[in-house]
């Protein structure tokens, strides 16, 4: 008998732990990597720290203040640049869409010249094997898009939200060859979702409450070790791993 179909966690999303990088950056500002999400929309809740997210985004750019209990979320195509104020930033990330975005949904600011070139692009992206080899990288990747990103927010500011169509076109270019393959992380997460809580609702419309009986705790394991993510270092629950509790 195969095992029992694990309940994703709720609304499809994913959870992951972030302690955003206290790194310097060429405007002196210390933070992560800027970059959009083309099909995801993204959430925070700030658990210790201080800093800022910096957006650009349909309505121009904007900066909001985090402290601790702060409770944000953002859109598909915002720009988005997490600034660690003082150096002990620390949030729960609310990712939509679990699985997508991990499949390359992210696409990151760097100069027009690297996101016009794919391969360009992959070689900056990529990191290696290794703590020290990991982190070189990934501080080399968070400071050429900090690059690109200082260019574009002064586009903003200038010539307002047009200024970002270079970047959604160069965007859309990168990841339309795998779009195709991101349906099933939908599918299988927030449509299943959707598709048993109307269910229910109909049984209970009938007065059958059978799916009640069915009822039961699930648990996933966090990360043994930090790794690291565009904006800092991330630990991430195992929702695919998860079981239900004894």
């Amino acid at each position: 008998m195969s095992a029992p179909l694990v309940p994703g966690f709720p609304g499809g999303t994913a959870v992951s732990r972030l302690r955003v990088y206290d790194w310097p950056a060429a405007d002196g500002r210390s933070g992560g990597s800027p970059h959009l999400h083309t099909a995801s929309a993204e959430g925070y809740v700030v658990l210790s720290g201080s800093g800022s997210l910096e957006t650009l985004s349909g309505t121009g750019f904007g900066r909001t203040e985090l402290r601790p209990g702060s409770l944000l979320w953002f859109t598909p195509g915002t720009v988005h640049r997490l600034v660690n104020d003082g150096g002990d930033l620390e949030l729960l990330v609310v990712m939509q869409n679990a699985g997508l975005p991990e499949s390359g949904d992210a696409v990151l600011t760097y100069p027009r010249e690297v996101l016009a070139d794919p391969d360009a692009y992959r070689r900056a992206t990529a990191l290696p094997e290794g703590p020290g080899p990991a982190e070189e990288a990934a501080r080399a990747r968070r400071d050429l898009a900090v690059e690109g990103y200082l260019e574009l927010r002064a586009r903003v500011r200038r010539e307002g939200p047009a200024a970002l169509g270079e970047l959604y076109t160069s965007a859309v270019a990168l990841v339309r060859d795998k779009a195709a393959g991101w349906h099933h992380h939908v599918e299988r997460g927030a449509a299943r979702q959707a598709e048993a809580t109307t269910g229910h609702l109909e049984a209970l419309g009938r007065g059958d409450g059978g799916h009640l009986a069915e009822s039961a705790v699930y648990t996933a394991d966090g990360g043994s070790r930090d790794r690291h993510g565009m904006c800092g270092h991330l630990r991430v629950w195992d929702l695919d791993g998860a079981r239900p509790t004894v």
